[in-house]
């Protein structure tokens, strides 16, 4: 074997390993986006943390506008409607159900309800896009819907995580005054879910004609008008001093990596890659979520937690063989 060859192999050895850096990197930042939000939620309003989550995420993308500034002109009327909906739905409608949820359960039931994002995703692609239904795409339905239910039936569920003094408000306590915390706050979650369902197939769609990192900066700021008025409202109950610097390096960790540093990983990794093995990398988010709520919350395990997540993770493995097959076939 030549130098010259030697040295090329190695290099596509360090770019595949960067590549999978990147994809793996994202999967775990989108993953801790649910223990984070529920240090956010224990440390200021919850529209005041979402406004902060969308504002320093679209700062923190800006500069890559510097690079693809020339896209933003090629947007047809399609893809700004398609990208004000992602804003609607993707930033605003997911953000706020998260915080909201994660003020009334622990960060293990939000890890185990987010955790149902593959199976809802192709629940809605068959029931919206019209793809076709496989046994893979039922199991894993079936799987994610029986693992939550598990751990609710079985009381693994626990009692609720607790409003704090920096989420407290109307809106909150009209929440917790509904009944059982932990039924309203996984229905909340469940809703953050069916966003970011509505976030992945609107952003496939634009993304067939648009730079998706261009997409996510333009609909994180367009989120940002529809957050500040609510965010005004709770101002009055917002205290900047009597945040600690936890609370203060969650929503910057928020905004900064879980939306900006999360997508420009995930997305630079799956333009280097096959859909395939991007598909693999999946199941790491919601290990991701659960890992982080015990380390960062200190929450205590159950046996049944792993019951659960393990019923539902077992859907998200098979949709994850599933985009890889597609891939395949779709290569072929």
């Amino acid at each position: 074997m030549t130098t010259s060859a030697t040295h090329s192999g190695a290099r596509a050895s360090l770019l595949s390993g960067l590549v999978y850096f990147q994809l793996a990197a994202g999967m775990i930042l989108f993953g801790s986006a649910t223990p984070v939000s529920k240090i956010v939620t224990e440390a200021m309003p919850v529209f005041v943390g979402s406004t902060l989550r969308v504002a320093i995420g679209a700062l923190v993308l800006a500069p890559l506008l510097l690079r693809y500034r020339g896209e933003i002109g090629k947007l047809s009327r399609t893809d700004w409607l398609l990208t004000a909906l992602i804003a609607v739905f993707g930033m605003f409608g997911f953000t706020v159900f998260m915080l909201l949820g994660m003020s009334l359960v622990t960060g293990v039931v939000g890890a185990i309800v987010m955790s149902t994002t593959p199976a809802v995703t192709a629940a809605a692609a068959i029931l919206l896009v019209g793809e076709r239904a496989n046994w893979r795409k039922i199991a894993a339905i079936v799987l994610a819907v029986g693992g939550v239910l598990l751990l609710y039936v079985s009381g693994g569920a626990g009692g609720s995580g607790g409003g704090s003094s920096g989420s407290g408000g109307p809106l909150l306590q009209f929440l917790q005054g509904l009944g059982n915390g932990v039924v309203i706050g996984g229905a909340l979650i469940f809703a953050a879910v069916c966003c970011e369902v509505a976030y992945t197939l609107l952003g496939q769609r634009v993304s067939r004609d648009a730079n998706p990192m261009v997409v996510a900066f333009l609909a994180a700021a367009l989120a940002i008008p529809l957050f500040l008025p609510l965010a005004a409202w709770e101002w009055s109950r917002f205290e900047p001093a009597a945040v600690g610097a936890g609370g203060w390096a969650a929503v910057l960790w928020y905004g900064a990596g879980t939306l900006a540093l999360g997508t420009w990983c995930w997305y630079s990794g799956i333009a280097k890659t096959e859909g395939s093995i991007a598909a693999a990398f999946m199941g790491l988010m919601p290990v991701s979520a659960l890992v982080l709520s015990y380390l960062l919350l200190g929450e205590a395990f159950q046996w049944i937690h792993l019951a659960g997540f393990g019923v539902v993770f077992s859907g998200v493995l098979l949709m994850s063989r599933e985009h890889a097959r597609m891939a395949k076939a779709h290569k072929g």
